[in-house]
């Protein structure tokens, strides 16, 4: 299953289940300096950034490669929403005829198939920067007690590559969520769409993670990467 698939699954669910990434817009937003008028969302999902905005814009541009999402996302005439990919060459080359004050993407980029190439295609926007990209330490115990390699590249790579193309302030900051139960817990992954394309484990290392998962909680690593403009 496509990761796009994933999240098209769990859309009617999502506003729901994303606490961790409104945290994330809410910081994005937080550390704002000035308030642009020309935006980018790369992967909008339901608009949860748009929804979040607190001042005026007259234009805003949102992404998405889950065609469910964008049916969620709020529709103005100063919303122009795209479906399309960021993998694509092409979604740039449509991009390149805009001028956006500043890019944003909350909690989509950990998927790109090559950062690098995503990374540079941005810096080509040049507009200013508030991305969130989730890293190899979300589900860290998850990972480490079910003995499964993480789906996600570690802040390190994540922070090497994005001084080749943005001068930007790189934050880390790691989020706790609790739950009633380890059940509770998996329902969760599974219905936030944050697993991607892949499940996380088998039929038998899932009743094994429930009965020997030593926390209450689940943990997300997610580095931010900011500039003015």
């Amino acid at each position: 299953m496509k990761i796009s698939e994933e999240f098209s699954k769990h859309a009617s669910e999502y506003e729901s289940h994303n606490i961790i990434q409104k945290k994330v817009i809410s910081k994005l937003l937080k550390d704002m300096k000035y308030s642009p008028v020309s935006i980018l969302d790369l992967g909008c999902g339901n608009g949860s950034l748009c929804k979040s905005i607190p001042w005026q814009y007259k234009q805003f541009v949102g992404v998405d490669f889950s065609k469910a999402m964008l049916e969620l996302h709020p529709k103005a005439e100063n919303i122009e929403l795209m479906y399309g990919d960021f993998n694509e060459r092409e979604l740039f080359e449509s991009l390149n005829s805009y001028e956006f004050e500043h890019i944003f993407s909350a909690s989509a980029l950990q998927w790109s198939k090559d950062l690098e190439k995503l990374f540079k295609n941005i810096a080509a926007l040049k507009g200013g920067l508030s991305l969130a990209i989730f890293t190899s330490g979300t589900f860290k115990t998850l990972h480490k007690q079910a003995d499964i390699e993480p789906l996600l590249r570690d802040k390190e790579e994540i922070s090497r590559l994005q001084k080749k193309y943005f001068n930007a302030k790189f934050e880390v900051v790691e989020y706790k969520l609790e739950f009633k139960s380890v059940r509770e817990m998996f329902r969760y992954i599974k219905s936030s769409g944050v697993s991607g394309s892949r499940n996380l484990l088998s039929y038998t290392q899932t009743k094994k993670l429930m009965r020997e998962y030593p926390l209450n909680y689940l943990e997300f690593e997610v580095v931010f990467i900011t500039t003015a403009s």
